[in-house]
This record gives C-alpha cells, structure tokens and sequence, in this order.
C-alpha cells in the first residue's frame, strides 16, 4: 500500500511534525516540545505499520537537514528498545544527509553523502546505498571521507572502518550493515528509525 497522508486518523501527528519543521527552518514559532514530538514520531512509525505503508526511492532523493533525533537506553524492557531524550539539533551545527540514486532504473541503489558543518569545520562521509521498497529500509556503508577547515581540504580518502568494497556492499544482507527504516516520507520531512533504534526527523532543505 502506498502512502496517504490525508485521513483524520494521522492527522495529528503530521501537523505536529509539520509544526515543528516550519518552527525549526524558519526560526519562529513555537517548536512542540521534545515529548509531544517523540510521540508524534511513536505514532507515525505505528500507523506505518498499521497500514503497511511502502514508500519509493524516490522520494528520498535530495537534501534533508537532521532536526531531531533520540537516543536509546542501555536499559531493554521485555525485549524492546527504549528511547532515550530527544533533542533537536542545535542551530550552531548543520547535519545534512543527501540521497542519489544510480542510473539504473529501479535498481533501488544509489549513494548517501552524511555532512557535519561546525563554524569553519566541514566533515562529510559518503558511500554506497541500498534500498529495500518492501520494508522501507534503506541500508548503507560510509567508505569515503573529506574533512576541510576554513575551506581548505585536509583530509580527502577511503577511510578504514568503510572496508567493504561498493560491489560487496551490495551482495551482503542487511542484518550485516547499518540501515535505517523509514516509516514517514514526505515532501517536506522524512523520519526513520535506525539499527540501534533511535529515531530521527529531516526535514528538506530549503
């Protein structure tokens, strides 16, 4: 089933989440508050999986700036995760992650690049991406790194912890790599969940 965002029954967490993306692009208004939106993130992931909503690929291509996000507790209750505080990403650092795909149509593969800007610092990982339409998951590995400080690059390689080669990436499983799941996808904002089952809202760039 594709995704419907109109019925009353996800009404209220959508205006939520819209709330807070205009509050936080626009710097004004109220944002709501930490709780209200790791339950409004809670219910979108739920009605995700109450209507088995799949999204396209395409709908992640582009630029989203990272504007909340949670941890998790070492803590488990009977087997589940539990989330730690959310907070919303301070103005003074900008976490950007962008989605490409291949010219294969369909294929489902593409590229993520993961950029972290603090005053004159620029640290940006890039590397292969798969996604899987069925469950909304999109796995990836880092395998390239570029630092830059006040514009100059200092840093601009493969990195160690990326070992898996682009042509392998793509033949292991899933459970081997990191991934995040995807249960919200619109226009204006995405939220995943990730391996370690924290959440996450982007919003896209302006």
């Amino acid at each position: 089933m594709t995704a419907d965002l109109t019925s009353t029954a996800i009404f209220n967490f959508v205006t939520v989440l819209s709330e807070a993306a205009a509050a936080y692009r626009e710097h004004k208004g109220t944002r709501p508050n930490p709780e209200i939106l790791v339950n409004a993130l809670l219910q979108a992931e739920k009605s995700a999986k109450q209507q088995r909503l799949t999204y396209p690929f395409e709908s992640l291509l582009g630029k989203w700036q990272l504007c909340f996000v949670t941890g998790t507790n070492k803590v488990r209750e009977r087997g589940g995760i539990v989330l730690g505080k959310g907070f919303y990403v301070p103005k003074f650092i900008t976490i950007h992650v962008s989605f490409n795909t291949t010219l294969e149509q369909d294929s489902g593969r593409g590229e993520i690049v993961n950029q972290v800007e603090y005053g004159p610092l620029l640290l940006k990982l890039t590397g292969p991406v798969q996604y899987f339409s069925k469950k909304n998951l999109l796995a990836f590995n880092f395998n390239y790194m570029l630092i830059s400080l006040f514009g100059r690059v200092v840093y601009n390689r493969p990195i160690r912890f990326g070992k898996i080669k682009t042509e392998d990436f793509y033949n292991l499983p899933i459970a081997k790599l990191p991934f995040f799941g995807f249960f919200l996808q619109t226009e204006d904002f995405i939220a995943a969940r990730g391996r370690a089952g924290g959440l996450a809202f982007w919003i896209r760039e302006s």
